[in-house]
């Protein structure tokens, strides 16, 4: 059995899979007196992406790319220094971490775990990874999660919207910036209220991991507090790409709504095969039938094309924000790449400016001070508002945008219009919420 893997710069080799379990790597020899798992002690320092460079999630995949590379460009002093002007922690100095230039490997997830835990291993056992950080489904984030922290290295969510990973799932060495299901269901259901009123019938497709049925939870919690009544759920494959068999049952169920808790290809696929089958013009129980996509994207988006249009769902960020973080981080971008960035490359950027700069503030690279320097921390001037990773689960707590598609969009781009910005107090739950119970945070690890 082989994997691919990538060496520095982003070279591709391929080479045998590891065996299962966390070798140490190579710096712990017998007479090794490293402080902690992969310590930097040239003058370089080695971060690993670990994304979706194939599968249903690709898209979302490559755009994380474009972000920690022009991450890495910051923190290594080139460019325009995107949100590290605007980020309200002023360590930073654009001369890498700690003095060390930034250097990173990169793996493809495949969106599936196992290929994620292997690429992730290999980064931190043969290169050296210090801190890994990606990936766009929480199948993945959570078993790279329980790896890194029994490798004793940090690791940095990259897109994972699950309730677990920060709930039953959650460890003391990983962190997430984007939201979760429960913040969704929190943003989306008074818009769907003032919308489309408390009688309504939903009927509920789910990818069938981790994070669809978390999502499907959530909003399925927060419509029927509203009244709404669920007239069934149903499980859909990840690998899916034609749902019509999935669709057809609904068009006799009595459902006036249907919610897609589905995400990338997924999402895309089954809302073209929900147009195609007239869902749009249906009207049902006196009412205009309408669809729901509890977790949007504008790659997303513009995959689905005009199907978007009208449609409501959440985001996480989104680049027509007017804050000054968003609009340096969309410049820098923009003038790096031709386009606008996604949500998934805001949300990875962040993460590598944030784990960068907790190193530069607890003054190491050890694993335990930058969990000290992180918990708790406070911050602005990175999108969305004032920002708090919470000491107890390692969650991040901001504003979540509700958004719909344009009716009329001027480019491939502006495919979505925020509708509803909601504050960060609106969608913040007790760290002992029935929803995220079931895992205890546990201890840092360092790797000694």
């Amino acid at each position: 059995m082989s994997k691919t893997d990538v060496s520095r710069r982003g070279v591709l080799k391929t080479g045998a899979m590891a065996g299962a379990g966390v070798a140490l790597p190579t710096i712990f020899t017998a007479s090794s007196a490293a402080a902690f798992t992969n310590e930097p002690t040239g003058s370089s320092v080695t971060l690993g992406f670990n994304v979706p460079q194939t599968g249903p999630y690709a898209d979302e995949g490559a755009d994380e790319l474009r972000a920690y590379q022009l991450a890495v460009e910051h923190l290594n002093g080139g460019g325009d220094s995107g949100m590290m002007n605007t980020f309200s922690s002023k360590a930073l100095q654009g001369n890498g971490i700690m003095g060390k230039e930034v250097k990173f490997v990169t793996g493809d997830t495949q969106t599936k775990s196992d290929a994620a835990r292997a690429s992730a291993k290999s980064m931190i056992e043969k290169d050296g990874a210090v801190m890994i950080t990606g990936g766009s489904s929480s199948g993945v984030a959570i078993a790279v999660q329980g790896l890194c922290q029994e490798a004793g290295v940090i690791f940095m969510a990259g897109l994972t919207h699950s309730n677990d990973t920060t709930g039953k799932d959650k460890k003391a060495n990983g962190f997430r910036h984007f939201f979760n299901g429960y913040m969704s269901g929190a943003a989306l259901a008074p818009v769907l209220k003032n919308l489309y009123g408390t009688d309504r019938n939903a009927y509920h497709l789910t990818a069938d991991y981790t994070w669809g049925w978390t999502q499907e939870e959530s909003i399925a919690a927060a419509t029927e507090s509203l009244g709404w009544n669920t007239v069934n759920k149903v499980r859909t494959p990840l690998a899916a790409t034609d749902f019509s068999s999935y669709i057809a049952p609904v068009l006799n169920s009595g459902a006036d709504v249907l919610v897609l808790n589905h995400y990338g290809g997924n999402m895309v696929n089954s809302l073209t095969n929900a147009v195609q089958f007239g869902l749009r013009e249906k009207v049902v129980n006196g009412k205009n039938f309408e669809i729901v996509v509890p977790l949007y994207s504008r790659l997303m988006a513009k995959g689905a094309g005009a199907n978007v249009k009208g449609i409501h769902g959440s985001t996480n960020w989104h680049w027509s924000l007017q804050d000054e973080g968003s609009q340096a981080f969309v410049r820098s971008f923009g003038t790096k790449y031709g386009f606008p960035p996604s949500q998934a490359a805001h949300t990875v950027y962040c993460q590598t400016l944030l784990y960068a700069d907790a190193v530069e503030r607890a003054g190491s690279f050890n694993p335990c001070a930058v969990v000290e320097a992180l918990e708790g921390f406070e911050f602005d001037g990175l999108g969305n508002g004032k920002t708090l990773y919470r000491a107890e689960d390692h969650q991040c707590f901001k504003d979540v945008l509700v958004v719909r598609g344009k009716e009329n969009p001027t480019s491939e781009f502006d495919l979505l219009e925020v509708v509803e910005v909601t504050p960060a107090e609106q969608v913040t739950y007790a760290p002992d919420h029935p929803m995220f119970a079931g895992g205890a945070l546990g201890t840092c690890n360092s790797g000694a």
